[in-house]
């Protein structure tokens, strides 16, 4: 899956990207040793080849050959864009340390949208967590803003898969090893999706097996690559709260998501609503923060968005019979399977059929493991 458009990353930083990739297991040690981890990967080449004591990187570094690196691009299906070309996004380049090369699988143009949105959470996302970001990947897809996330699983691939479903071109991966690599690899069918309408991004060559830094350098990018990064879901050490971060220090807004405050999977996303991150509760939110309050066009991006079944914004809401209240209040309290709806077996016909008339309205869906959860609704 190509890109399209033709080659014509330099050789200079196709070479500081290969050199990058022959001391990444020395770069493992230097990122945890720094207290700003940007400070590594800004040092000269001179200084990179110097942590290598054995000499083997600086041996590859001065027989390093473009035709050759191009040659591996390409028959890995991939599209090499260097940041001496103007099709390199602007927004990188504010980083103190943006990468020499995107290495890129899928649509290169889809990198082009200067309003993308990032979102990005926990790995292990509760239910809320995964149906939020779905959901704000659908509407901000559907307004037409590219969602970039890192296709890890939970909040991130959640994201994504929102995105696809009503923009298909609207999804932007960054992954901390190769472009080619499908990472994790129980995620490939979703990265096969997002090549083969949007785009799949990383700074090093075909190949590469990531190193722990590389996750962490993954998400300056999707800071960088971002107008705005919502947080949905995180823990108050996770790794996701390092993308935040890298907005922050780029000048550029990061907002959250609020959790109940007695979840620690909410902690860290609570953390950045104290400190002054801007509040996300739907996609209208997100809109009014990156393109300012416009009720008209917000009313309009959001009917759009809406998932299949669900009422439009504005239009008069459905009456729920008193049954089909208790069974939804049920289902927000977390009562979401079978055995915690039907009081006994002779009532199970009834709810399940309650069950599929809540899920035609849009109002619940079925998980995995046939838990029901309450689909979230964006506001009118």
């Amino acid at each position: 899956m190509t890109g399209g458009a033709p080659m014509t990353a330099c050789d200079d930083c196709l070479r500081r990207s290969e050199l990058i990739a022959s001391v990444a297991s020395r770069l493992d040690i230097e990122w945890r040793r720094r207290s700003a981890p940007a400070g590594v990967l800004s040092l000269p080449d001179e200084r990179l080849l110097a942590l290598d004591t054995t000499g083997r990187a600086g041996r590859r570094y001065a027989g390093f050959s473009g035709a050759s690196a191009r040659a591996a691009v390409e028959g890995a299906g991939l599209t090499a864009i260097c940041r001496c070309e103007p099709a390199y996004p602007d927004r990188l380049r504010e980083l103190d340390d943006p990468p020499a090369v995107l290495h890129v699988a899928g649509r290169a143009a889809a990198l082009a949208p200067a309003a993308a949105v990032a979102i990005v959470g926990a790995r292990r996302g509760t239910a809320y967590g995964l149906e939020v970001a779905r959901a704000l990947g659908r509407g901000i897809a559907a307004a037409g803003l590219p969602v970039v996330s890192g296709m890890a699983m939970g909040v991130d691939s959640a994201a994504h898969v929102g995105a696809l479903e009503r923009a298909p071109e609207g999804a932007v991966a960054v992954l901390a090893g190769g472009a080619d690599v499908p990472y994790p690899p129980s995620r490939r069918r979703l990265y096969e999706r997002i090549a083969e309408r949007g785009c799949v991004v990383s700074e090093l060559p075909p190949g590469f097996a990531a190193f722990r830094w590389n996750f962490v350098a993954r998400n300056r990018i999707i800071a960088g690559l971002a107008a705005l990064t919502v947080v949905v879901e995180a823990a108050e050490r996770s790794g996701s709260l390092t993308t935040a971060d890298f907005a922050a220090q780029l000048g550029r807004p990061v907002a959250a998501v609020p959790g109940p405050v007695t979840s620690r999977f909410s902690a860290g996303t609570n953390g950045l609503l104290a400190a002054g991150a801007a509040v996300v509760r739907d996609t209208r939110d997100v809109l009014d923060h990156l393109l300012g309050p416009d009720a008209a066009r917000d009313a309009a991006l959001v009917a759009a968005a809406a998932p299949a079944g669900a009422a439009r914004p504005g239009a008069a809401p459905v009456p729920l019979e008193p049954r089909l209240r208790t069974l939804l209040d049920a289902i927000e309290r977390g009562h979401g399977s079978l055995a915690e709806l039907a009081t006994d077996a002779a009532s199970g016909h009834q709810v399940l059929q309650d069950l599929a008339d809540l899920e035609l309205r849009g109002l619940v869906r079925r998980e995995f493991g046939g838990r029901y959860v309450r689909a979230h609704q964006e506001r009118t």
